[in-house]
């Protein structure tokens, strides 16, 4: 797949080596389906065979940066058989996608524009190098509450972020984590007024690449920084593809989905 076959996501490469990727599904809230996690993957792989590329900016367009995942059969029977042929139905964690950006050697930069919800949260979480969130953003690890865990090694890099016993809190509970919670919490680097959000983005990206920043270097920071963590984050994707598995086809589950259509809270039986 070409960057210029992209439907789900954009791609925007400027002379100076900064690649905008931006989550271009905003009638639904840019949530991301089994399709734009396969061009965010191919986003990836462009820039690994384009020298001239530096750093990658990824985020959402219009008011979302993304609402999570979205998955469903008729979506799915529609994508074009040589597409499907790359997807991965059981790989729920989005363990392809998430692997190939963990072992990507040039900086990521999140620019959170707006609600980040489930996955919208959790790929930029592990997968982005700096993250800058809008002030009046908002962070839901909504999981609790459609029955399901966690993916992108979130159960992995949570705790280790935040400690354990908070990293429980955040997802037993998912309760609605503002930009100013996240930043007290180190989920975030820094929060802005919306309108400076992008302008500042492509700051901090300025001054990884040259004249500024050795970008030379810089991939090899990310390099030793990542790589001897390889084998735990694929570890702690198996585990979460294994639990999502498992719980995806719950009644739980079902019931979650049924009060969310409903506008209800859901009642939940344990199985």
């Amino acid at each position: 797949m070409n960057v210029d076959e992209f439907q789900e996501i954009i791609y925007e490469k400027e002379d100076n080596g900064i690649v905008t990727v931006t989550i271009n599904m905003p009638k639904r809230k840019n949530a991301m389906s089994p399709v734009t996690f396969l061009e965010i993957w191919y986003a990836v792989d462009a820039m690994e065979k384009d020298k001239s590329t530096k750093v990658m900016i990824i985020t959402g367009a219009e008011d979302a940066f993304s609402s999570g995942g979205y998955f469903n059969m008729k979506m799915f029977e529609s994508i074009p058989p040589e597409l499907k042929a790359e997807i991965n139905i059981m790989d729920i964690a989005q363990k392809k996608v998430c692997l190939k950006l963990w072992k990507f050697d040039k900086p990521i930069i999140a620019a959170v524009n707006g609600l980040a919800v489930g996955a919208g949260f959790t790929m930029p979480l592990t997968c982005a190098d700096l993250i800058y969130m809008a002030e009046d953003a908002w962070i839901g690890l909504y999981f609790v509450k459609r029955a399901i865990v966690p993916e992108f090694a979130t159960s992995w890099l949570l705790p280790l972020l935040v400690g354990f016993q908070k990293a429980k809190e955040l997802i037993f509970f998912g309760d609605k984590i503002t930009a100013q919670e996240a930043l007290k919490l180190g989920l975030v680097n820094a929060i802005l007024p919306k309108d400076k959000l992008m302008p500042y983005a492509r700051e901090q990206a300025l001054r990884l690449i040259p004249p500024k920043g050795p970008s030379l270097a810089i991939k090899w920071m990310k390099r030793i920084l990542h790589k001897p963590l390889i084998d735990i984050v694929s570890h702690a994707l198996d585990m979460e593809n294994k639990a999502l598995n498992k719980v995806a086809t719950s009644g739980d589950m079902r019931e979650s989905i049924k009060a969310l259509k409903e506008k209800r809270d859901p009642v939940f039986k344990g199985k």
